[in-house]
């Protein structure tokens, strides 16, 4: 039996009532469906009583084709925390803004049916980072992010000061509101608010930006992939936290140590169109192109394709 888990953002109305919609579609065509704990009192609300329920957490993706997430990019980065560990690729249909990670949008729901029952879709590979803290020389919490991990002051009132470590050499010491380190994938996210670079998402790197730092050198810095990236916590009364893709915190004492490196694992993206990323950028940030003197096929192609 093909198996769908099915993600849904149930505080809002629209997307439990989109996912029954989808589940309901799925199993005319003969799949089965699975949903989580935390979803299915709201789900079984809108008919998916009989659904499959699996608690929600690492491996709640486990043996299922496919993860169909209807929210924003906060509820697909949830579901990725389901997927990451398994070979469940996840896709996103996107009812929240920009929704950068998301695939299709409400509207395109029939074409997401189609594609997902004719197996038309594809599977990307992201780079993700893992990341330590360690205090005392002692390793005092792990985690690990698709999108960034973002170290940042505890007081809104009194600057953090870091020194900022790249390959076991030190950079610069900074008193800023704090430094994102980043994934390709999460460079259009906190990293891109934050004025780092766009990074196109088959590129393997790791982005460092500082946040309203106090220096003269305080640019973003892309390196490479293998590289190991440490922030330390200095300064008698400097107290920061430790923010995983927005979502798992974690405190940081004075003297604290972060170090964050190429995660061992990846998250595996679905994808039902081909278009390349720069159409992606344009209809997401619905950019001014107008003018453009491209071949004839290639303004057809830019017009006609789903970004």
């Amino acid at each position: 039996m093909r198996t769908v888990l099915i993600i849904a953002h149930t505080q809002r109305d629209e997307a439990t009532k989109v996912a029954a919609t989808f589940a309901t579609d799925l199993r005319e065509a003969g799949l089965d469906i699975r949903i989580l704990d935390s979803d299915a009192e709201a789900l079984h609300l809108v008919g998916l009583e009989d659904a499959g329920v699996v608690p929600a957490g690492e491996g709640a993706a486990e043996g299922c084709e496919l993860a169909v997430v209807f929210g924003g990019d906060g509820t697909i980065l949830r579901a990725a925390e389901m997927c990451r560990g398994t070979d469940t690729p996840v896709l996103g249909v996107n009812l929240g803004h920009v929704g950068f990670l998301a695939e299709a949008d409400v509207e395109d729901i029939h074409q997401v049916v189609q594609g997902v029952v004719d197996r038309t879709w594809t599977m990307e590979e992201r780079l993700t980072i893992d990341v330590s803290v360690k205090v005392g020389g002692e390793v005092v919490a792990t985690n690990w992010a698709l999108n960034e991990a973002s170290v940042e002051k505890a007081a809104r009132e009194r600057m953090l000061e870091l020194v900022v470590e790249i390959d076991a050499r030190p950079l610069s010491r900074w008193g800023c509101d704090g430094v994102v380190c980043a994934t390709p994938t999460g460079s259009t996210a906190y990293n891109f608010s934050a004025g780092g670079p766009i990074v196109w998402p088959e590129v393997q790197a790791l982005l460092l930006v500082p946040i309203s730092a106090h220096a003269l050198f305080a640019r973003p810095l892309v390196v490479s992939p293998e590289s190991t990236l440490a922030i330390e916590v200095v300064g008698e009364q400097s107290t920061g936290v430790l923010w995983c893709d927005g979502r798992r915190a974690a405190e940081l004492p004075v003297g604290a140590r972060v170090e964050v490196v190429r995660g061992q694992g990846t998250v595996h993206l679905a994808r039902l169109h081909t278009a390349p990323f720069t159409d992606r950028l344009v209809r997401k940030f619905d950019l001014p192109v107008t003018g453009w003197r491209g071949s004839a096929s290639e303004r057809r192609d830019s017009t006609s394709g789903d970004a």
